[in-house]
């Protein structure tokens, strides 16, 4: 009897356990930003899925410890050596074979988020030792440099550039429109060429689960499908310099129509360029003590001109 009224409280202890882990890995929804891309969703369920696990083995760990010290204590005047443990092969299978299995599911899920991306583009950068094979989306063949490799993108509706410089963001759109804010259709999937003019970048929104280095000299391309509208951030998420902090534009996810219509609005208009840095420089922090630190010393004309230089086709440049 006292063997099976064990069995039961061990039954409703894993049961209590299995609820509990459930609930926070539910909760762990709430934990992020509003979901605004398709992609996101996966990226979430992994987390949530995460969260549970930990919870469960977390809980589980704890609770074993809590009834060991309440019902296995050693009397105050017993110094005896407990009897050592033997080995169980049932158990060491269990606890090997268990994790392997969720390791490997976990980086098959990974995968998958990445082949829904379709991040294309990430030739090797690091020499791998003894002829390893890296692990990338999208290799150039031998024959071809990383510039003039072809390679097959997910299908999309449209092709949008994406140029990082400091210390700005720029997007130039299908019908010739560049601009300083993203914008993207609701529901359908949108190809972002990602290209840094100078040094590595950080693409990065929050909403959209999606964090991608620019690199310089490579043409990276991903595909989103953006299905909640609304404003959102783009930040850089790459310590880039001075002004990374400032290297900010705003993403709006909208209708086809409206889309169309601000396209069709900006393309009829002059658009006015802004750079961040020189902005910050225009208006130096107060300081009670002056340094060095801070590089405020510099031209703020001639870093806007820098800037302005930038849009020129390469034939004008001086």
């Amino acid at each position: 009897m006292p063997q099976l009224l064990e069995y039961i409280l061990l039954t409703v202890f894993i049961a209590g356990l299995i609820f509990v882990s459930h609930w926070l890995g539910q909760q762990a929804y709430t934990w992020m930003p509003a979901q605004a891309t398709a992609e996101a969703q996966r990226v979430d369920d992994l987390f949530s899925f995460l969260v549970a696990i930990g919870a469960f083995i977390l809980l589980g760990l704890v609770g074993m410890m809590l009834y060991s010290v309440l019902f296995f204590r050693a009397k105050p005047d017993d110094y005896s050596e407990g009897h050592p443990a033997r080995g169980s092969a049932k158990l060491e299978i269990l606890w090997t074979v268990a994790p392997v299995l969720l390791v490997a599911w976990i980086a098959f899920q990974n995968i998958n988020i990445y082949e829904q991306l379709n991040i294309l583009g990430l030739q090797q950068i690091v020499q791998l030792p003894f002829g390893m094979a890296p692990a990338t989306a999208a290799i150039a063949p031998p024959q071809q440099s990383p510039e003039t490799a072809q390679t097959t993108p997910k299908p999309a509706a449209e092709t949008v550039q994406v140029i990082a410089k400091q210390w700005n963001w720029l997007f130039r759109y299908p019908n010739g429109v560049t601009a300083q804010e993203l914008h993207l259709p609701v529901n359908e999937s949108t190809r972002l060429d990602l290209k840094a003019e100078d040094v590595l970048h950080g693409f990065y929104i929050p909403e959209f689960r999606l964090r991608q280095d620019a690199v310089p000299g490579r043409n990276i391309a991903l595909v989103v499908t953006p299905i909640r509208e609304g404003k959102y951030r783009l930040q850089d998420a790459e310590f880039s310099g001075t002004y990374f902090a400032l290297m900010q534009a705003d993403v709006y996810v909208e209708s086809r129509p409206a889309y169309e219509q601000w396209l069709t609005t900006v393309a009829q208009q002059p658009q006015a360029f802004r750079n961040t840095a020189t902005l910050e420089q225009q208006h130096p922090p107060q300081t009670l003590f002056k340094t060095s630190w801070y590089p405020g010393s510099s031209d703020p004309a001639s870093i806007a001109a820098s800037f302005a230089d930038s849009f020129k086709p390469k034939d004008d440049r001086s």
